[in-house]
C-alpha cells in the first residue's frame, strides 16, 4: 500500500520516472529519491530520478515507454518536450506466462434475468435498430412514444433506439458491410433486450433480407423487421413499430430476476480520458476485479487495439496457445498497415486530454491500459462484433474510441461495461449498463453525478489495488443484479451507439 506521506509514486525499482502523487513546486525535495524538482511538476506527471542521454529508452513499469529527445537531468519534468516514441524489439514469447487458473467454489451469484436459450441478462430493455441512417428518425420516434410511459410495465427498463450513420453510401458487400451487419445483429440478439425490431428505409444499400441472411436472424415473435417504404411512408411506419412494441410490453414485463452464477457475466473492459493515474490505480483496480471475475468463471473483454500497442507483447506471455497470441500479433499488423495507409501513425494516441493528465507516448498509454485485464490467461482473440464464447479474459480488437470500441464488445454479447478515467468521461451504453472508474479522488469529488467508483484510495495510500479490486467486484455483482449508474441515471446509451465505419463513403 502506498503511504500517504509519499510525494511520488515508484512502480518499479529500475524505473527511470516516478510519478507526482500532487502537484511539486520547483525545488521540492524528494527523500525517497533523493532528487530535486527542477520546476513545477504538475500531479500525474514523471519526474526523472536518474539522468538520462538522447535516444536513451525511458522505463516506467520497468517497460520503455519512450526515448530521451535531448538531455534530461534528475529532477527534470519528463514529458513530451524530451520524450518521444521510437519503434524497439519487442519479445513476444508467446504462452510463458500461461498458469493455472484457481476457480472459486463456491461461485458467487448476481440477480439476473434468464432468457429462453439459456443466456442471462442484466437488463430488460425493448429495441429498435436501424439498417441505415435514412430510418433512424422513425426508429427514434417509435421509442419516443414510450418515454415516461411504462408505468404499467416496472420490469421493462425502456424502449431504446440505436441509430447510426451509415448503412448507405458504401457496397453492399465487403469487409465495412460484413462489420456493421455483424454489430446490428449482435444487438439483435443482445440478452439485454427482450425483443427487437429493425427497421429500414427499403433502397438503401445494407438491405434487410441480406442483413438477416447474413448473419442467420429469422423474423420471429421477439424480432420484427420492415421498412418505411414497404409500410407506406414515416407515420404509418411509426404506427407499425409502436403496435408491436405495446404487444410485447407485457410479455417483456413478465419478467423475473433470480440468482444465478458470476459465470453469466461478460464485462467489456474500456478507459477514456486517460491520466497518468490509469494505470497506477483504476485500470489496474479494475484488473484484480477481472481476476476475481474469471476465477468464478466469467468473462472479461480487452479491447482498443491503438491503445494496447506497445504493450501487446504483455498479452502474448498469457496466451494460452501460440495460435491465441499469433492472432492477436495479426490485428497489430492489420493496424499498422491500416494508419500508414490512411495517412496516420500508431502514436497518433495520445490524446491532448491525456498529455495534460501526464501521459507522455502510446507506449506509456497501453502499458497502463493492459492492466485493465488483469493477471489470468489470455485464452481467445475475436474480430469487431464477433460473438464472445469463451469464459475467461479474451481480447476483441476494436478502434480506440471508446463508443466505437464499446459498441463492439457489446455486440459481441458484453453485458456491462466497466470504464475507467482520469479526465473525466460522461458515457453510457444501452443496453449494457456502464460503471465508470474515477483515477483519483479529486476527479470522483469534482464530477460525482458522474463516477460510480472511487480508485483515488490507492493513489491516497487508503486501499491497496486488491482491496479497491474485491469492493469493486462487489459492485458489479450489484449492478448486474439491476443497481442503476450513474449514466442510467442520466439516459446516457443511446446516442453512443456507434459501429465502426471502415473503407470509403460513395
Amino acid at each position: 500500500m502506498l503511504q500517504a506521506a509519499d510525494l511520488t509514486i515508484r512502480l518499479h525499482p529500475n524505473d527511470d520516472v516516478v510519478i507526482a502523487r500532487t502537484e511539486l513546486p520547483a525545488g521540492t525535495l524528494i527523500q525517497k529519491e533523493n532528487v530535486r524538482a527542477a520546476v513545477r511538476i504538475p500531479a500525474g506527471h514523471k519526474i526523472a530520478v536518474r539522468a538520462l542521454a538522447p535516444v536513451q529508452p525511458v522505463h516506467r513499469y520497468n517497460q520503455v515507454i519512450g526515448f530521451a529527445t535531448q538531455p534530461i537531468a534528475p529532477g527534470d519534468h519528463v514529458h513530451v518536450h524530451n520524450v518521444a516514441m521510437g519503434d524497439f524489439q519487442r519479445d513476444y514469447a508467446f504462452c510463458t506466462g500461461v498458469k493455472a487458473t484457481e476457480y472459486i467454489e463456491p461461485a458467487a451469484s448476481f440477480m439476473g434475468i434468464k432468457r429462453a436459450d439459456g443466456r442471462v441478462a442484466t437488463r430488460n430493455y425493448i429495441g429498435i435498430l436501424t439498417s441505415v441512417n435514412c430510418s433512424a428518425t422513425v426508429a427514434r420516434m417509435i421509442a419516443e412514444h414510450f418515454r415516461n410511459n411504462l408505468t404499467e410495465h416496472p420490469n421493462v427498463d425502456g424502449v431504446v433506439a440505436l441509430t447510426h450513420k451509415t448503412g448507405c453510401g458504401m457496397a453492399s458487400e465487403g469487409e465495412a458491410t460484413d462489420v456493421l451487419r455483424r454489430t446490428i445483429a449482435g444487438y439483435a440478439r443482445h440478452p439485454n433486450f427482450y425483443s427487437t425490431q429493425i427497421v429500414g428505409l427499403g433502397c438503401e444499400a445494407n438491405q434487410i433480407n441480406m442483413l438477416m441472411a447474413a448473419q442467420g436472424l429469422k423474423k420471429s415473435e421477439k424480432l420484427g423487421a420492415f421498412t418505411i417504404q414497404e409500410k407506406g411512408g414515416t407515420r404509418k411506419a411509426v404506427a407499425n413499430g409502436v403496435a408491436r412494441v405495446k404487444e410485447m410490453l407485457p410479455e417483456a414485463n413478465k419478467v423475473q430476476r433470480e440468482p444465478v452464477p458470476a459465470a453469466h457475466l461478460i464485462l467489456g473492459l474500456q478507459c477514456g480520458g486517460s491520466d497518468g493515474y490509469s494505470g497506477i490505480s483504476a485500470n489496474p483496480a479494475l484488473g484484480a476485479a477481472v481476476d476475481v471475475l474469471v476465477r468464478h468463471g466469467g468473462t472479461a473483454i480487452l479491447s482498443e487495439t491503438p491503445e494496447i500497442y506497445g504493450a501487446e507483447h504483455l498479452l502474448t506471455r498469457r496466451a494460452v496457445s501460440r495460435a491465441v497470441g499469433e492472432k492477436l500479433i495479426a490485428r497489430i499488423r492489420w493496424w499498422e498497415e491500416y494508419t500508414r495507409r490512411n495517412g496516420n501513425e500508431m502514436n497518433n494516441n495520445p490524446s491532448p486530454g491525456n498529455k495534460a493528465g501526464g501521459l507522455t507516448t502510446i507506449l506509456e498509454k497501453s502499458l497502463g491500459a493492459v492492466a485493465k485485464g488483469g493477471t489470468t490467461n489470455l485464452v481467445a482473440v475475436y474480430e469487431y462484433a464477433e460473438a464472445v464464447i469463451a469464459n475467461g479474459f479474451v481480447y476483441m480488437d476494436t478502434p480506440g474510441y471508446d463508443p466505437v470500441s464499446a459498441t463492439g464488445q457489446v455486440a459481441g454479447g458484453a453485458n456491462m461495461i466497466c470504464f475507467t478515467t482520469g479526465r473525466g468521461s460522461a458515457y453510457g451504453c444501452k443496453p449494457a449498463p456502464s460503471l465508470k472508474l474515477a483515477t483519483n479522488t479529486p476527479l470522483f469529488v469534482h464530477q460525482e453525478d458522474d463516477m460510480d467508483f472511487n480508485c483515488g484510495t490507492i493513489i491516497d495510500g487508503t486501499e491497496t489495488i486488491a482491496e479497491a479490486g474485491e469492493r469493486f467486484f462487489r459492485l458489479i455483482l450489484e449492478t448486474a443484479s439491476g443497481r442503476k449508474t450513474k449514466s442510467e441515471e442520466f439516459g446516457y446509451g443511446e446516442d453512443e451507439f456507434a459501429p465502426w465505419t471502415l473503407g470509403a463513403t460513395m
